[in-house]
């Protein structure tokens, strides 16, 4: 009545339809540590490793790993141990030579104006990093500075090569584009197509697209095999229905992420009320290469039983306005109940399917309509014997 007049929007009745539906509550219970964190690092901590020096054999991307601060040490010490090393070198030089002596006229020193270390330091600067500023100079009088001279030119270049490649890779690391792709804060199980669905969306903030997108699922439980070995992190590879039908995405707009839970689902045999006891973590996985600097990215989430709504789906965020389309992200994690059975797939599957499960709301539906009816006429029947009595008695 309310939709007709106006003052309620539709949408808006049907919405409130949906979460009229009654859902199951269930009691929390405690959960293990979850294996990937919502921000995509992995909640493992690598304990008791004794060969250590492997890690020394990639010093680069040793030095890419680390911290930012612990690499803005290295780099300053780099330089300033090189500088000081050779800066040692060139004054013990000077020192053989007896350039620090009192020195005749026709006295050819191997460096000129050496006079003590600190001069010695500051002609190592100049050579590592080319500044010349034309007080000091090499002299053909000596073989052994010559040599010097061409090996800290030579370290120079490595340190610069090593620290500046280290630096520009911190940069431009993959995850900080990671950043800007973003998922729903839960996922969804519910109806699409007449398939019980597991859902989650991803969308990406940028402009700049990333190419070869595609998106993989695990699942992360405890097993045991039947041998009896526990395994305490089984994962488990699960199909998905991607939008456009192939491996990769074309992520211009938020997309809806689709895995139809069969009989190759590891959800197949779980309820609503057995998803909330089973203790189990569905990882996301987004790969894709960036478009503006070719290097592969990597995003990653995961979700808890309690971060998986059973009964819902996803609101549309993509609108058509002025001839273009228009992403609204407010509404990027916002759901709506839907009508759905509490049952698992497998039982729905054997109780027949999406059909029989309408077939049997519609009956009860018309059931109730119809107890309303047979309760009016005899209403209206009392009312009528009343009226006669009455009109008798006068």
């Amino acid at each position: 009545m309310l939709s007709r007049k106006g003052l309620i929007p539709d949408d808006y009745l049907l919405t409130r339809l949906a979460e009229d539906v009654l859902q199951p509550k269930f009691k929390t219970v405690q959960r293990k540590a979850r294996f990937v964190d919502k921000n995509g690092t992995c909640n493992v901590a690598h304990t008791n490793i004794r060969e250590q020096g492997r890690f020394l054999q990639d010093v680069f991307t040793t030095l890419v790993d680390l911290k930012w601060l612990h690499t803005l040490v290295i780099f300053t010490m780099s330089f300033l141990c090189s500088w000081f090393l050779f800066g040692m070198i060139w004054w013990l030089i000077a020192f053989a030579h007896g350039d620090l002596d009192q020195q005749t006229e026709d006295f050819v020193p191997c460096v000129t104006d050496i006079r003590s270390f600190s001069s010695a330091f500051l002609f190592s600067i100049e050579v590592q990093v080319t500044i010349g500023f034309g007080g000091r100079m090499i002299t053909e009088e000596c073989v052994s500075a010559i040599v010097i001279l061409i090996v800290q030119n030579i370290v120079g270049l490595v340190i610069n090569a090593i620290m500046l490649g280290c630096i520009f890779m911190k940069t431009a690391q993959a995850k900080r584009r990671a950043e800007t792709l973003i998922f729903s804060k839960h996922a969804v199980i519910g109806f699409r197509n007449g398939k019980l669905c597991f859902m989650i969306r991803i969308g990406d903030l940028r402009k700049s697209m990333i190419i070869s997108a595609a998106v993989r699922m695990q699942v992360v439980r405890k097993t045991t095999t039947n041998e009896g070995e526990v395994v305490p992190l089984d994962q488990i590879d699960i199909q998905m229905d991607n939008p456009i039908g192939t491996n990769g995405i074309f992520l211009v707009s938020p997309l809806i992420i689709c895995h139809i839970i069969d009989k190759n689902s590891p959800l197949y045999e779980m309820s609503a009320e057995d998803l909330q006891n089973e203790n189990i973590e569905v990882i996301v996985v987004l790969e894709g290469v960036v478009e503006t600097t070719g290097i592969t990215t990597q995003a990653r989430t995961s979700y808890l039983p309690d971060e998986i709504l059973w009964g819902q789906r996803f609101v549309s965020t993509v609108s058509e306005e002025d001839g273009v389309y228009a992403v609204d992200y407010s509404k990027f994690g916002n759901t709506v109940k839907v009508p759905t059975p509490v049952c698992s797939a497998k039982q729905l599957e054997e109780g027949g399917g999406l059909e029989m499960f309408r077939l049997q709301d519609f009956s009860h539906y018309k059931g109730s309509v119809r107890r309303r009816r047979a309760k009016q006429p005899s209403v209206s029947q009392e009312e009528k014997t009343q009226a006669t009595g009455q009109a008798i008695s006068s």
